[in-house]
């Protein structure tokens, strides 16, 4: 197999300290990967074998609790490091992780995680960074759960999606990969139902547009006030 090039990963924050001969060095251990849409690239409680550099497209991370119930954790996106079980000590994956879209990931086998972070520290900087940041995200949505009502929980989870993933569009701000109102559902502890009761609304008034899996917010401010607390409608 040849070997990967550099370039695929050095304009990524991850990878950005390193030089190229480091890059390279990290690279021989690496293989490329495809996955079709909705196509696990690993499942809950499987063994850990491989941990995982998204490169293209974006994949969905679902939890299900003991009672059964599925709970979307977060969304990844390009340039992120994932499924690095043996930095939280685990040798199984804690949860299951899906193409949403076509998606290209670097996977590096996890028994090379030890020597890798031994020889190269500010991977494990970088990593410790990211896994911090996903757990600032966690508690934030745990306080949002048990404080929040359903509308402000929905609003932050759209708002937080297109801090992560948005683009400028003539409407608004696009979140650029599919998602139903089912994972929103699953990502703000709430039915399908209320989800579609609260966009449909939102539709009337101006502050969203759905449609095929697509959502664009058409007033970022507006949605922004009502996940403060407050109406969200500008005075007349």
């Amino acid at each position: 197999m040849p070997a990967l090039d550099p370039s695929l990963v050095a304009h990524l924050p991850l990878f950005r300290a390193f030089s190229r001969e480091q890059l390279k060095d990290l690279l021989g251990g690496a293989t490329s990967r495809r996955y079709a849409k909705g196509s696990n690239v690993f499942e809950q409680d499987a063994p850990a074998h491989s941990f995982f550099v998204l490169l293209d497209g974006r994949l969905r991370v679902v939890k299900i609790t003991p009672d059964g119930q599925q709970v979307v954790v977060r969304y990844i996106t390009p340039g992120e490091i994932f499924g690095i079980a043996m930095a939280i000590g685990r040798d199984s994956y804690p949860a299951t992780a899906t193409a949403v879209v076509d998606s290209v990931a670097l996977a590096w086998p996890s028994p090379l995680w030890p020597q890798l972070v031994a020889k190269y520290p500010m991977l494990a900087t970088s990593t410790m960074q990211t896994l911090g940041g996903r757990l600032q995200e966690t508690q934030t949505r745990v306080v949002e759960m048990s404080t929040e009502e359903v509308e402000r929980r929905v609003a932050h989870a759209l708002l937080r999606l297109a801090q992560q993933s948005g683009k400028k569009v003539e409407r608004g701000i696009e979140i650029d990969f599919p998602i139903s109102r089912q994972d929103i559902a699953e990502m703000t502890g709430t039915t399908l139902h209320t989800v579609s009761r609260i966009l449909s609304a939102w539709e009337d008034r101006g502050l969203v547009e759905g449609g095929r899996q697509r959502i664009v917010l058409k007033d970022a401010h507006r949605l922004f006030m009502l996940a403060e607390g407050q109406s969200g409608d500008r005075p007349g």
